[in-house]
């Protein structure tokens, strides 16, 4: 029997509208009528095991497909366990629109299962938070919701609706979707940059996630080859460039930041990941000016004064501005020995790393892992990063060769997205490899929507790097005391036989040697698959904090400096992404030993580790580098 028309068949209808195929969900009662809108609307339901799996799909989704994702998740504790899977959606600026139960109104504030307001807890990380108004305004709300999640700049909103107005019958909403208005970028602004540009020697540009978001990928590679500038990427940036490319420089990028003359960042924030933007200043090098560009004003840095700044849609911003270098008399040539000298060293860095890309050491070094993963990754296989030390190699040895291809949590740095970034990858990209990183600390968080992969029937190979440890905690921690605690898990614990036991396939690698065979087995299954992979735990990934490495542990708190200590769920962050000059008059006012502090010079950040006896260890302080 079919049901009858209600204000779950207008949610949907809208979302459709919108170009919504799946709706990611955990089952709640609250919830029923979007789901029997989604049967009357032939739309997709996916059902995960846990609700921040729910969201962090959504998330994936809008930022593989630039489409708005969609997730539905059922009161009180539903909605709770989102959060994290919002939050990320925020710091990465994805057009995610989270539709909420809600407890009835007509039992408002009696005590009905899972009454909470759900708004105010949500408001400080979405675009927008709010209550429908009424069963018959449901459709309307809904495209509030769309309209404002893709509006520049793009992010998360949320959405409740009393259980009986979902319920109750609705109007069908006609639907008018706009397309934002491109936003021009001030051609003052641009002819600022361009004269930069021109007076440069050094400059690097930095291509960021919003690049691919603003689809403005073309324009940005057409801009640096047609300038002759080089590229380093972050984010879902990486592959605008592909990799080989000669005016790629990621594998040079101490040298690019560390000696730049002028830095453009865009499509990125200036944080940790980018040494808060601050470049220049090695090898006897002056600070380099920074540039900063955006899609929208409210992304521009605040904490420092850039050089120049210029906001508005990407694509339109890369075209205006080639124009406006023409103008300023820049000229290609003039970057050609720069360009040159990063090749170079890009060249010698990719040469050095071979040995441990090949390496047969036993226990296993991880780069093995990735030197063997190379050999079997297509052109536009989607790899998805979720952990701390082990993925932090990934940033460094997975170059996509094209764009859209790689996922990571973004700044916020949340574990446990694996999973759900997963799930609509498979949907995505149905005939591309898909590919997911994990730590096995991270593998803790959401391994149990293996489950998922399987009902689904979405075959993922799974790569654990498995050392029996919070890496990115142990070794830090060491280094500050001298000892570790809270840093253990169990070694060669057997995530394999997790996956399996949910219907998947999986093995455990001991051994150098079985690591291409096992790949090839995972990619063959068409299975969900986990290779777990014992890897050597006394190897940490090694920290270059010059200009800001992109993974990075950052580190505070004294002296009325902000800092901070990544925890469990901080993912790919390394020690520290501040970088120092020599002769630098530090201060001299220190909180104590067994502290580390950081120090405010007089022209740059730095850190320095003040470590006390510890276990007949003598006091010692070291600056970073």
């Amino acid at each position: 029997m079919e049901s009858a028309k209600h204000a779950g068949d207008a949610a949907v209808a809208v979302s459709k509208a919108y170009g919504v195929e799946t709706m990611f969900t955990l089952s709640g009662g609250h919830v029923f009528p979007l789901y029997d809108g989604a049967v009357h609307e032939g739309m997709r339901i996916l059902d995960v095991r846990h609700e921040q799996s729910a969201v962090f799909a959504a998330e994936a989704t809008a930022r593989l497909t630039r489409s708005p994702g969609l997730a539905v998740l059922t009161a009180g504790p539903g909605i709770t366990n989102g959060v994290s899977g919002v939050a990320t959606a925020h710091f990465n600026g994805s057009p995610v629109v989270v539709l909420g139960g809600r407890a009835p109104q007509s039992r408002w504030g009696s005590g009905a299962l899972q009454e909470m307001d759900h708004p105010p807890l949500l408001d400080p990380i979405t675009k927008l938070a709010f209550t429908a108004s009424a069963a018959d305004s449901v459709g309307q709300d809904v495209e509030v919701a769309f309209r404002t999640a893709v509006a520049p700049r793009r992010g998360p909103v949320f959405l409740d609706v009393y259980m009986d107005h979902l319920f109750s019958p609705s109007p069908v909403h006609e639907v008018h979707t706009q397309t934002p208005s491109p936003l021009e970028p001030d051609p003052d602004d641009l002819a600022s940059i361009a004269r930069l540009l021109a007076e440069a020697e050094r400059p690097v540009l930095v291509y960021g996630s919003d690049v691919w978001m603003d689809r403005a990928e073309e324009a940005a590679r057409d801009f640096a080859e047609t300038w002759r500038l080089p590229v380093i990427p972050n984010g879902q940036g990486r592959g605008i460039l592909p990799a080989g490319h000669e005016l790629l420089a990621t594998r040079a990028r101490g040298m690019a930041f560390g000696q730049a003359d002028l830095v453009i960042v865009v499509g990125t924030p200036l944080d940790f990941r980018l040494g808060y933007g601050w470049f220049g200043g090695k090898d006897g090098a002056p600070l380099a000016r920074v540039v900063h560009i955006a899609d929208a004003p409210s992304q521009l840095a605040t904490h420092m004064q850039p050089a120049a700044s210029a906001a508005g849609d990407l694509s339109v911003v890369f075209w205006s501005l080639g124009t406006a270098c023409g103008e300023a008399g820049v000229k290609p040539d003039a970057y050609a020995s720069w360009v040159t000298k990063l090749s170079g060293t890009a060249a010698a860095a990719t040469a050095s790393d071979a040995e441990l890309l090949a390496a047969g050491s036993d226990p296993i070094h991880p780069m093995r892992i990735y030197g063997e993963l190379a050999k079997v990754l297509d052109d536009d296989a989607v790899v998805i990063g979720d952990g701390g030390d082990f993925v932090s190699y990934a940033g460094k040895y997975v170059e996509p060769k094209q764009p859209g291809n790689w996922l990571d949590p973004g700044p916020y740095g949340c574990l446990g997205t694996g999973l759900g970034y997963s799930i609509a990858a498979r949907l995505a990209r149905p005939s591309s490899q898909v590919v997911l990183l994990l730590g096995d600390g991270a593998a803790g968080f959401s391994l149990m929507d293996v489950d998922t992969l399987v009902r689904h029937r979405l075959p993922v190979v799974m790569i654990c790097g498995n050392n029996g440890m919070w890496g990115l905690e142990k070794h830090p921690m060491q280094l500050l005391y001298g000892y570790d605690v809270a840093a253990e898990l169990q070694p060669q614990c057997r995530y394999d036989q997790v996956v399996t036991a949910l219907g998947g396939g999986g093995e455990l690698v001991t051994k150098p040697s079985e690591i291409g065979p096992a790949l090839r087995r995972a990619f063959d299954s068409g299975l969900p698959y986990m290779v777990n992979i014992a890897t050597d735990p006394q190897v940490a990934y090694p920290r270059n904090t010059t200009g800001g490495s992109e993974p990075s542990l950052v580190l505070g708190g004294c002296g009325g400096v902000g800092v901070g200590l990544g925890g469990g769920s901080s993912s790919g962050q390394a020690l520290s992404t501040m970088t120092s000059t020599t002769s630098v008059p530090f201060s001299t006012l220190l909180p104590g030993p067994g502290v580390v502090c950081l120090i405010r010079p007089q022209r740059r950040p730095s850190v320095v580790v003040v470590r006390s006896s510890v276990r007949g260890r003598s006091p010692a302080a070291s600056m970073m580098p």
